[in-house]
Formats: C-alpha cells, structure tokens, sequence
C-alpha cells in the first residue's frame, strides 16, 4: 500500500508542448517548415511596439502598447528583440483555452514571467526607488578588468571572452546592460574599439602568456550572433593553448532561439569541434539561460538533446532570479525539473539578478533568496539542483549562504574573498577586506526605508555613488553601515 505523503512541492512530469503559434493573429499562416527556420524566425524578432501589434492584432489592449512604448522611452536599458520562438512562449495555452481578446488577454499578458522580462513596461518598475542609489551600468566591474579588450579576468583560472556585443535576443534585465545591444534613450551604449580579429588574436596571445587560465566562457552578447565559421576558427585555435580544459560556449540562443543550434552546419561544426576537445583533453560545455519553465518547449529539448549527440560534455543552465518571474519554490521547481526531466539540461546556477538601473522591480533580497535556496533542496538530484549566487562587485559568485555578516535592517550584506581580481595585484587588504551588495530597499522593513530616505538626500550619498574604485566604493558603503 503507497502512503501519500502532503509535500510543501508536488512533483509531476510535465509532457512538453510547443505552444501553437498560428493562435497569434499575425502568424496563422505562418508554416512549420518557416517556423523551423532559423533565418524565418531571425528576420521576424519584434524590435518595436508596431510589430507586436502586428502579431497580436486585438489580443492586447492599447494601454499595453502605451505602457511599452513609454517604458522604451524612459526605462529601457535594452532595445527590443523578441525571437517569434519567445513571444509564442509567452501566455501559451497549452494547458487550457486562451484568455479572450481584449481585457482577459492583455491582464494574462501582464502577467506572464517572460513578458515580465522579454517586454518590461512602465508599469512594472518601481516609482520610489527604480534604481538603488548604488547601481551602475558595468555592476560587475568586468570592464575594468579586461586583461585586453573583451577579455575578463576576473577569477584566478577563469576568463571571460566577449566575442561580440550582440545577441539573437534582448532581454530586459542584462548584466552587460552597457556594451550589449543598441543604444536606448536612456543608455548610450560603449562600443568596442578593436577590430574582431585584432580583439581575438589578443584574447588568444593572452592566453597564450598566461599559464594560470585553464577555464574560458566564450560569450559575449551571444556566440549565436557569430557566423559558425568564425566561431569554430575561434575555438579550433583556442583548443590549440595547452593550458586551456574547460571551454564554455555562452548562448540564451539555445532557448530563445533553437532554430539556429539545430541547423546542420551549426551541428556538424558542433561534432567537429567537440572531436577536437575530447581529442585534447578538453571539456566542451553550452551554458544557456531559462528563467521559467514554460520556455522549455520540445524545440528547445531537441536542440539541447541535439547538442549533446553532437560530443558537448554538458548543458547546464544559468538562469537569474527574478520577482514576478520566478521567485517562487514551486517556480524555481517547475523550472528545473522540465530542464532536467524533458530536455537533458542540468539546473546550474540562479544569479541574483544584478544592481544595474532601473532593475529594482526584479531583484529579491538576499533573505528571500536563501529562503528560496534552502526551500528547493532535498527535490532534485544533488547534481541537479541548482547553487542560487550572489555575484558581488569586486568580489565575484559567492552562495548566498556564504555572507559574513548582514544587515538586515539597511539590506547591507558584507562578504569577503580568498583571491585577488586581475585589478588588486598589489593591494594588500583585498583578501581581508569586506565587499557589500545592497538589497532592494523595498524590500527592507520601515526603519530601513526610511535610513535610506534620509541618506539619498545628503550629498555623501550621491558622491559615494560614484566613486568608481573597489576599495574606495567597499569603504564607502562600509562608512554608510556605520
């Protein structure tokens, strides 16, 4: 006899089902040879407000549309591209009728987790505090440690190559808010100087002069922008440093846009490159990033499962944690096990999403994130359930569990590191010093909120926010706590 035991999460395989994508005005003729194909599905990304209505006819209601339109003018630190493969994802009625045009769809609509990232609109953002007094647009600090242009070194065996500052899709809460995509109102992107080949030799000469590097992220943007020839003459001559083990291609394209690792040149050049791996002793990875399961469609299961035929070690997901999307247990849960369940990617990582601007709205506090790291335990497999991190400034990914002290009043946590950053070579005090992540100050209980009302109307504050140096940004904060 099966005793049924009340679990606070109940498991159950989910059949994956790709959404139909002919329930959208704007694509019913559209064929299933057209929607397989990668070009089709590139040449029709919805880039502005015009062409979202165009898909949607009268799904939505104009006052979606508004909210869009003024959030692109006054909000946005991403311009808009949305594969025809994400927006099918988005309300996608697989498990029951679809909301009525009009008001029902467009309430759905609003709600949606990917919308909430792929389409962020006025509306979603935060009117009191928008951006943490402390955001920046390079939150990590990985430009000011390109050991040549595009390259991070940031860890001690570990870089960093940003092939590109372009990716097959945009999405609303990028890290790397600065250099990738286009220009918004609101941000004048950096571009890089160099030109492609001149930036890949010097990667590759680094690496080269640098013995200590055994680990390269090739990413950017999105290594599913790069033409496969040139990507695979990237990594064929990466191959070729004797020091190198671990290689990581870094690509959302896996789920935003499957169509394009399923093309029989992308695969085969796949196989040939992983030949090569093996060959040396090398271990080939793809790194994707899924934030909700509803992405994870049998398109996006056979292009993963395709991957890994194609002699990839692994695909592993990173995803980032994020309110309204997906910050709950049973989220987070639904999430990792269609990944690992239906589409052989192994849940990774799930970063706290990054202080850049105008991102309040997304992050969750570091409580609610180890709330959530200790509420997912015990359900997957050990190696399949993922590490939650906070990346900290100048510090890099530490488990949430691992802060050394917290102020749970301010939101001020403080952690310390065990290896210096290619920027503190000579700085004798980066392994004692502690580094500080803020929390969203909405999150904080009203003695906090009002700490920091009062700190944004003295001028310390606005100059310590920019103050651009680690240790003096470290201090700072650390004098603020005080």
């Amino acid at each position: 006899m099966t005793t049924m035991i009340d679990q606070p999460y109940a498991y159950r395989r989910r059949e994956l089902i790709e959404p139909d994508w002919t329930r959208l005005p704007g694509w019913r003729d559209v064929t299933a040879a057209q929607w397989a194909d990668a070009q089709w599905q590139r040449a029709h990304c919805v880039k502005n407000v015009g062409q979202l209505r165009a898909v949607m006819g009268d799904l939505l209601e104009d006052r979606f549309y508004a909210d869009l339109e003024r959030d692109q003018a006054e909000r946005a630190t991403m311009s808009m591209l949305v594969p025809p493969q994400m927006v099918n994802t988005m309300v996608p009625s697989t498990e029951g009728a679809m909301p009525s045009a009009g008001a029902a769809f467009t309430e759905a609509f609003y709600a949606d987790p990917v919308r909430r990232y792929m389409f962020p609109v006025f509306s979603d953002r935060r009117t009191d505090w928008p951006s943490h007094p402390f955001a920046t647009r390079d939150s990590l600090h990985e430009h000011d440690m390109w050991a040549v242009e595009g390259l991070t070194h940031r860890y001690p065996t570990k870089v960093l190559a940003e092939m590109l500052p372009t990716c097959p899709q945009y999405c609303g809460h990028c890290t790397r808010m600065d250099l990738v995509g286009n220009s918004t109102p609101q941000v004048a992107k950096l571009k890089l100087a160099g030109k492609p080949v001149d930036r890949y030799a010097a990667m590759l000469d680094y690496l080269h002069r640098t013995p200590g590097v055994r680990d390269v992220v090739v990413s950017g943007g999105d290594v599913a922008n790069m033409p496969w020839k040139n990507l695979e003459a990237f990594l064929d001559r990466l191959l070729e440093v004797p020091t190198i083990r671990d290689v990581r291609l870094a690509t959302k394209a896996l789920m935003g846009l499957p169509q394009h690792w399923l093309q029989p040149d992308v695969v085969e050049g796949v196989a040939r490159v992983s030949a090569t791996a093996r060959s040396r002793g090398v271990s080939l990875a793809i790194h994707t990033h899924v934030n909700a399961a509803q992405s994870v469609t049998p398109l996006v299961a056979r292009a993963a499962t395709t991957m890994l035929e194609a002699g990839v070690r692994d695909v592993r997901n990173q995803g980032v944690l994020m309110r309204g999307v997906n910050d709950s247990p049973e989220a987070l849960l639904d999430l990792c096990f269609a990944l690992q369940d239906e589409a052989m990617i192994t849940p990774y990582y799930f970063y706290m999403c990054d202080m850049i601007p105008f991102s309040e709205h997304w992050r969750v506090s570091l409580r609610e994130a180890q709330e959530l790291q200790h509420a997912i335990m015990g359900y997957l497999p050990g190696f399949a359930t993922p590490r939650i991190v906070c990346d900290v400034p100048f510090v890099g990914k530490r488990w949430v569990h691992q802060v050394e002290t917290y102020d749970t009043v301010r939101g001020m946590s403080f952690w310390r590191k065990h290896y210096r950053t290619s920027i503190e070579a000579g700085d004798d005090q980066a392994l004692s010093r502690e580094y500080v992540y803020h929390d969203p100050i909405h999150t904080l209980p009203a003695e906090g909120q009002q700490w920091w009302r009062e700190q944004h109307d003295a001028s310390e504050v606005h100059e310590a926010a920019l103050v651009g140096a680690g240790a003096s940004r470290a201090a700072s904060a650390a004098d603020l706590a005080g």
